[in-house]
Parts: structure tokens; sequence; C-alpha cells
């Protein structure tokens, strides 16, 4: 590089522009920390490369983790807390060297010492030191007090003097906080001590459980005022950051406290009198719930309190005088004026909300109180079951009492009152931008929701009510299966009634469902007579019959109607034959006539159809079932079965059913020839296998596009299936080198032909022969090995599977195209 100056004095002047620009840098850095230290931005943070450690020489450490505010708060933090440490220690430890004069001296200096240094610091601009000391000064006055309790006042009521105490404190905290604004500790401070005077004062004068809960009840109403005063209101001014901490926290539990303190002695009080005074405590839990639910919309919540609270005050004193089950009414009927409450106008939508929210959740307990009652008498009358047709007079039943049926009506009628009240459920949200935002508080319940499900609720109630209201009352066997006949009839007519609006179809659909569960139920009851028995079969069968073809109803109700229909036929079937002194294997034949009149009947059905269908599908494979062990009896189900479903097959759109009836045959066939004793199976299966094989040889030349497995399927596995079961049981060695040379044959024909039905019979038929005859060795075999020579060797074939996995899915396809190919 070429310059006009000479080198020496080139050197010169850069060395000055390197002082000047040393100078300055030092400048810059000594003014950006000392601007650190007293007045960065909250929140500022330095960008990255800037301050001391950008001049640092490559690979130097790395920058401060910690920002200077955040150390000097952690600073401040640790003095203060040392120096109150200090405190303590010298007022519990070296309070005893000092003279009267001179404890008071050095308490009163350090104290006022501690609460005017703030001030001195807030005009400096010293905030975070000005706090820290202003804590250190609240909790010099608390130890001023503990040390004028401890010398002048040792003989009074410590709890009475700590109540004062706490109150005097609480008033100099807040014009202490008045007094410096800026300072954010002194505020929560006071309404911290305010929490105490009135409890600790209840303690004093023994007030008792209920006057402790009137003291915490008042205190938490202070701070509901506390809250309410407005934000720039005096020494409150910056309430807003600590109002839920210092406020809505310690009156919550206080609010609990004074409600858990009434709950408690209710449930101790032994007669009406007693149960007053915590009702009324009770009572005035419920009014501040309420209230502050008014004051602030977004305390729904505490609207739901106040309702369990005016829950528990009407309810209390009743409470004593009721006995047994009544008890529970009586809580009912408490809640339900909040579903009232809940639909009254001029009320705050938090407030009705809230409301609600506790009445539902009451009487909704209330309501599965009595379901589960009723549940347990239907549940022991259906004990005749085991005794069926032994009895006329129904068992020992323990009813549902007067109270439960009582309690479900009541929750029946609250539910139907409260899904057809408008009011009762909010309005929904307008769409669009227009809406505005959502309402503080619970989410909205959707208005068509809320009454389609009180309606169901409604539904429930009132049938489980009425159709266990009979029983436990030694009534009639007619009369009670009469009673929830009638019961169960009112609840299919309100479930095959037109809706009137979408609503009702939750109220539709429980009316069905306990239309079914009732119909069950006094059908089972109903065993305990012949008589009954078909009485009450034959109107259940009538009534879901007319359901299923009333064609106004849902397609799922008229498909339930048709599967008790169908369900009260095989009933009625099974109770004549047992009527008629069959033993239960031999029900079976009368019972297929169920699966024969479906299938016979067929298209006639129209929608129903395939409920029904599927209803006499299950009634006949119970009949296929129930005569197992007897194979005369069994054969002869097993052949009437594949009759019906042969008879089925011959609509189109049931021809599968070919493959089931076939299958019945071959079964009735194989279980008489069991009966008869017959070991040479071979004798009775190869005429079939050779006429079979030559009607589908015949098939093949017709239709070269059917399969194998249409043509040749049914008559190889005719002898092979039936050959490999005998040859499994078989000691001899002829069966099974006869049975694999056929399969050897089958499988090379298969192969020869392409035809993939004969190859994989005749090769998995020859595969089962010879583990048959290979397994002996086997066994021998691996008796002789060591234990843990299975174990490796099967982990070494997973090793290998595993290495090869990708191989043996490439194989395993192209086996599958090759099976593919075949005919």
């Amino acid at each position: 590089m070429d310059t006009p100056l000479p080198p020496a004095q080139e050197l010169a002047l850069i060395d000055r522009e390197l002082a000047q620009l040393d100078a300055r840098r030092g400048y810059l850095l000594a003014r950006r920390e000392w601007l650190l230290r007293s007045a960065a931005p909250a929140g500022w943070t330095a960008p990255a490369g800037w301050g001391a450690g950008a001049a640092a020489a490559p690979g130097a450490g790395r920058g401060p983790e910690a920002s200077a505010p955040s150390a000097q708060n952690v600073l401040l933090t640790l003095g203060a807390v040392l120096l109150a440490v200090a405190a303590l220690a010298f007022t519990l430890v070296s309070w005893g060297s000092l003279g009267i004069g001179g404890r008071a001296a050095v308490l009163a200096a350090v104290t006022a010492g501690a609460l005017a240094a703030p001030a001195l610091l807030v005009r400096r601009g010293l905030r975070s030191t000005a706090e820290s000391v202003a804590a250190l000064g609240l909790l010099l006055t608390v130890l001023d007090a503990y040390a004028l309790y401890a010398v002048a006042l040792a003989g009074a009521d410590g709890a009475a003097y700590a109540a004062g105490a706490a109150a005097a404190l609480a008033a100099l905290w807040a014009a202490y906080g008045a007094v410096l604004p800026r300072l954010a500790v002194p505020a929560p401070a006071a309404v911290l001590a305010v929490q105490l005077p009135l409890p600790l004062a209840a303690l004093a004068a023994d007030a008792g459980p209920v006057g402790f809960g009137w003291a915490l009840l008042a205190t938490a109403a202070l701070d509901g005022a506390l809250a309410a005063v407005p934000a720039g209101a005096g020494w409150l001014r910056a309430r807003a950051a600590w109002t839920a901490a210092a406020v809505w926290v310690p009156a919550g539990l206080l609010w609990a406290g004074a409600l858990s303190a009434a709950v408690v002695r209710l449930a101790a009080a032994g007669s009406a009198g007693v149960a007053a005074a915590p009702a009324l405590l009770a009572a005035g839990c419920a009014v501040l719930g309420v209230a502050v639910a008014w004051r602030f919309p977004s305390a729904a919540v505490s609207a739901s309190a106040g309702g369990l609270a005016a829950v528990a005050a009407l309810a209390g004193p009743v409470l004593p005088e009721a006995s047994g089950g009544w008890a529970a009414v009586a809580v009912l009927a408490a809640a339900l004026p909040l579903l009232g409450a809940a639909a009254a106008g001029g009320v705050p939508e938090a407030v009705r909300r809230g409301l609600g929210a506790a009445g539902a959740a009451v009487a909704a307990l209330v309501a599965l109180w009595g379901l589960a009652a009723a549940g347990r008498a239907v549940a022991g009358r259906l004990s005749v079951v085991r005794d069926a047709w032994a009895v006329t007079a129904p068992a020992d039943v323990h009813g549902p009492g007067a109270a439960a049926v009582v309690a479900l009506l009541l929750a029946a009628g609250a539910a139907w009152w409260a899904g057809r009240v408008p009011s009762h459920w909010p309005a929904p949200r307008p769409a669009g931008p227009a809406a505005g935002p959502m309402p503080a508080g619970p989410p909205p319940v959707a208005p068509a929701a809320g009454p389609a499900a009180a309606g169901a609720v409604a539904v429930v109630c009132a049938w489980a009510a009425l159709f266990a209201a009979p029983l436990g009352y030694g009534l009639p066997v007619a009369a009670v299966l009469g009673v929830q006949l009638g019961v169960t009839a009112v609840a299919a007519l309100l479930a095959v009634r037109p809706a009137a609006a979408s609503a009702d179809g939750p109220a539709r659909a429980a009316a069905a469902l306990c239309a079914a569960a009732g119909a069950v139920a006094v059908s089972l009851a109903a065993l305990d007579g012949r008589a009954a028995t078909f009485t009450v079969l034959g109107a259940v069968g009538a009534g879901s019959a007319a359901v299923a073809a009333r064609r106004t109803a849902a397609a799922a109700v008229r498909a339930g109607g048709a599967v008790l229909a169908v369900g009260a036929a095989a009933g009625l079937v099974a109770a004549a034959a047992a009527l008629a002194g069959l033993p239960a294997p031999r029900w079976s034949l009368p019972l297929l006539a169920v699966p024969a009149a479906a299938a016979a009947a067929g298209p006639r059905l129209g929608r129903v159809r395939v409920p029904a269908e599927a209803a006499a599908a299950a009634v006949g494979v119970v009949a296929v079932l129930l005569p197992a062990g007897r194979p005369g009896v069994w054969s002869a189900a097993c052949a009437l079965a594949g009759v019906v479903c042969a008879g089925a097959a011959v609509r189109p759109e049931r021809r599968r059913l070919g493959w089931a009836a076939a299958v019945l045959g071959v079964a009735a066939a194989w279980l008489r020839l069991w009966e008869s004793g017959v070991t040479a199976v071979e004798a009775y299966t190869l005429p079939v296998t050779a006429a079979a094989l030559a009607v589908g040889f015949l098939r093949r030349r017709r239709d070269p596009l059917a399969s194998s497995w249409t043509a040749y399927g049914p008559g190889l596995a005719a002898t092979l299936l039936p050959s490999l079961v005998a040859a499994w049981g078989d000691a001899h060695w002829l069966r099974p080198l006869l049975l694999g040379a056929g399969a050897l044959a089958v499988t090379l024909a298969g192969a020869r032909r392409r035809l993939q039905a004969p190859l994989l019979l005749g090769g998995a038929c020859l595969a089962a022969v010879a583990v048959h005859e290979l397994a002996p060795y086997v066994v021998q075999v691996a008796g002789l090995l060591p234990r843990w020579v299975l174990p490796a060797l099967a982990g070494l074939l997973l090793l290998a599977v595993g290495a090869t996995y990708e191989k043996r899915l490439r194989d395993a396809r192209r086996l599958r195209e090759a099976l593919g190919r075949l005919h």
C-alpha cells in the first residue's frame, strides 16, 4: 500500500487515532454501566455483540447470564431477608440483655428508620430498594407488637391481643400505603392482615363453630367489599396486580370454611331448632355468593356455590325430622327454587347460570339415588328367573320406597319444566364479527342441546319411578305386571309419536330405550307363572310388532321393535315346548320355526327385514347349540337349520346362506354317523366326493370362469377333512398312508392344472399328515435335548427372520401373485 507520508509519520498518526478510539470506547462503556445500574428500562436486553464482551478477544468466556436489574433484585431481596433474620434473632435472643428503655429505643429507632427510608429512596428513583426496606419495616412492626405483648401485656388473652394487633397493623399498613402509593408491598400486606381480626376475636370469645363461621363469613364479605372498590381509589390504585392473590383466594377459603362449619353443624343437629342457627349461617353464605356473582359477571362459579349453600340452608332444618329417603326428597325440594331463579327475568346472566348449574347438580344427584333404588328393586324382582314357573306369588322384594318414587317424579317434573322454559337456557351467540367478545364465565350451552337433554332426563326419571312403584308392597303378580306393561306401553307410544320439534329426538330415544328395558324386565319377571308368561310375552310381541310396523317411528325404534318381536316369539315357542313337557335340548326343533318364519316373510318385512332376520338368525344359533352333546337331536337340529338356510338362499340377496346350508347339512350327516358308531368314514365320503367332483367338472366345462373353490372345493373337503380328523386319532399306519397319497395326488393335480382349491386343500392335508407322522419323533428328540436349545433356536430364527424381513416380504408377494394367477 503506497501513501504520501513517510512510514514513521504514518505510524505516529495511527497510534494517535487508536488512542482516541480507546478513550471514546472507555467513556461509552462507563456510561452504559451507569445506565444499567440506575435507569435501565424494564424488560430491556442488550443486543447481541454489545457491551464489554464485544471487545473481548476471540475465545473469551460467555457474557453475563443475568441482567443487571435481576441481579439487583436478588441482592435486595437477600439483604431484606438477612435483615429480617437479624431482627428476629435480636428480638427473640438478645432482647433480655437490654433494659426497658434500651429495648424501646432500639425497636422504635429501627422501625422508624425502616419505615421512613423508603420515602427518600423513592424520590431518588431507587424503587426496588425502597420496596425491600418497606417490607423490612412492616416486619418490624409485627415484632413491635410482639414485644409490646411480651413486656407490658403478658397477662392478657393471647387470641384477643392478636386480634387487636392484627386490626391495628392492618390500619397502620393501609395508612402507610396511602402515604407512599408508589410502593406495592403495604396494600396487599394490609389486606392479608385484615383476614385475622374477626376469626381471632371469635376464638377469644369462644363463639363456637357457628360463631366462628360467622366471623369467617364477615371477613370474606369484607374481602368482597375491598375487591369492589374502584381501581383508582386511594391506596388501592394498583390493586389489579394482586387482587386475585390477596383478596379472592383468602375470600374463597374463608367462605368455604364458613359453609363447612354450617354443614357440619347441620349434620350433627338433632332437631329443627338446633339446626336453625347453622341454617342461618348457610343462608348468609348463599347471599354472599350470589352478591359476588351479581357484582362481578365473571364469577358465575360464586353463584353456583351460593346456590349449594342455599340448598343447605333450606333443607338443613328439615333433615333432622326426615327419615330414610325423605331427606333426599327434602334436598331436591330445596334445589327446585334454584331452577326457578335461573329462569327469572332481570337477573344477570352469571347469576342465572350459576344458580341453574347448582340446582341441576343437586337434582341430578338425587335422581341418580332414586334410579339406583329403582334398579335394585327391579333386579330383585327378576330373581324369579332362577325358579321359573315354580311359584305363583312374588318373591320377597324390597321396593324402591315411596321417597325414591317421589324424588324421581319431582326430578322428572323439574327436568320437563326446565326443557320447556326458553329463558332457562342461554341464547346462542351470534355469528360473525358483530357478535362481539365472548362473555366472561362458563361457556354457553347450546340452546338445542339443553332442552333436549332435559326432556330425555324427564322421560327416564318418570319411567323408572312408575315402573318400580308397584314393587315391594305385596301386590298380586297380575297387578304388578299389569302396571309395568302399561308403563312400558306408554313409553313405546312416546317413542313412536311424530316429533313436534328437533329437540324431541333425545326424549323419543330415551323413551325407546326405556320401553325396551321395560319389555325385557317384565318378560323375565313374568316367568313367575305359566299364565303370566304367555300373557306378557304375547302382549310384548304384539306391541313390538306394532312399533316395528309404525312408519312414523324412527328407523332405530322400528328395528328395536322388530328385534323384540322376534325375541318374544322365540320366548312363546320355548314356553310352549316347556308346557308340552319337552326337555330343553328338544326345544331346538320348535325354535327353528322362528328363523323359518322370518325367512319366509322375507321382503314383506320391509325396512325392518335386516334387524328381524338378524334376530331370527340369533335364535337359530341358540336352537342349534341347545342339543349339544346329544348327537341324535343335534343332527336333526342341524339338518332342519340347513333346510331353513337353503330356503333363505333362494333369494338373490341371501345367496351366501347356501354355504351355511351346506355346512349344516354336512354337520348333520356326520353327527348321525357319530351316533351310529361309524369309523370307516371314507365309505360315506368318497361317493359324495366323486359325485361332487363330477358336478364340478361339468360346471367348469360350461363356465370356464367359475372358481375352482366353487367347482371342486366342497367335493374335496367332503373326504379330506373328515379323513384327516380320523387319521389324527388313528393309531394304525394304513389310513395316514392312503390319505397322504391321496392328498399328494390332489396337490400334484392342482399344480398341473393350475387350480387353487386342489393345490391348497391337498397341500394343507399333506402337511397335516406329515406333522402327524413326525410328531412322536419330534417329541422324542425334543426330550433328549437340553432345555436351552429350543430358546436358542427360537432366538436364532427370530434373528434370521429379522435380517431377511424384506426378502421374505418380497417372496410372500410373489407367492400371493402366483396363487392369484391360478384358477
